[in-house]
């Protein structure tokens, strides 16, 4: 038990591959010369086993396009974020005072953190060690098995299986080429929308101290050197505190409307026009 205790912290490959990595090509070569060794040993195995399904254990068309698969990644994604959306939920019910009783602990327990800020960091690992003990209870109690629902194969309609067993280069006629292509246009459309959305928001970013909007950058600078001075002369204790106290304010004094430095990172410019 020890020896595998200790087997957690060493590293997975020799030290060979993390002095000298080999390319994404030349892994992609190896697994390939690998699959193909194990194939034909397996295939002289009583019972024989199929080059099929040496090639699905090992991964080997991984990196090829795949509609289900895309799904499946993507899908694992957003289940991963709504872990971090449900934390952001429940400091909005916090801040949003849906259980007014539970205020007055909250700020009792702000108000000990930043008087003493060396507790920071304990509560936030006791924090994560009582949600362990708490999940304990809802531990998985079987080994991880192929689920079909997360890898998206119960609700796969039969041309997105078609492309996915298709040769490379595909051996399809032409109008199911254009069919599955403007398909893929689609898909690739959302997705260069979300990524020019993540481009502008880090333009604007840029923006502040580029001089690319004149108004915009001395508004910021003069907003830092207000900041600057009020931060000397004010501790940091206290701007915590008043900071921590502005977020959970009455919803009487909340706004439906953004806030002013949102409406002023929004009007930052970026790059959008100046693409053909």
């Amino acid at each position: 038990m020890t020896n595998m205790m200790f087997l957690y912290g060493k590293p997975l490959l020799p030290k060979m591959h993390y002095s000298r990595p080999l390319s994404l090509m030349q892994t992609n070569t190896l697994r390939v010369h690998a699959t193909n060794v194990l194939a034909s040993r397996l295939s002289r195995a009583e019972p024989p086993l199929k080059k099929e399904v040496v090639e699905y254990m090992c991964d080997v068309d991984a990196h090829f396009w795949s509609m289900r698969r895309s799904k499946a990644n993507f899908y694992r994604i957003i289940s991963l974020l709504q872990s971090f959306d449900c934390n952001r939920e429940m400091v909005h019910r916090c801040v949003c005072l849906e259980k007014p009783g539970y205020n007055c602990p909250r700020s009792f327990a702000l108000l000990m953190l930043v008087c003493f800020p060396d507790l920071i960091l304990p509560t936030v690992f006791l924090y994560m060690f009582l949600i362990g003990l708490w999940n304990y209870r809802y531990r998985p109690k079987n080994p991880p098995h192929m689920d079909t629902r997360i890898s998206y194969a119960d609700n796969t309609i039969p041309d997105e299986l078609d492309e996915e067993f298709d040769t490379f280069p595909t051996t399809k006629g032409t109008d199911v080429v254009r069919r599955r292509y403007d398909r893929l246009r689609s898909i690739g459309a959302k997705v260069q929308s979300v990524l020019g959305d993540f481009a502008a928001q880090g333009e604007r970013a840029q923006a502040l101290l580029s001089w690319r909007d004149p108004r915009a950058s001395v508004l910021f600078l003069t907003f830092c050197l207000f900041a600057a001075f009020v931060l000397y002369a004010i501790p940091f204790n206290v701007m915590a505190l008043l900071a921590g106290f502005y977020t959970m304010r009455h919803p009487r004094f909340r706004s439906k409307y953004p806030s002013s430095p949102t409406n002023f990172f929004r009007r930052l410019p970026a790059k959008t026009d100046c693409l053909l």
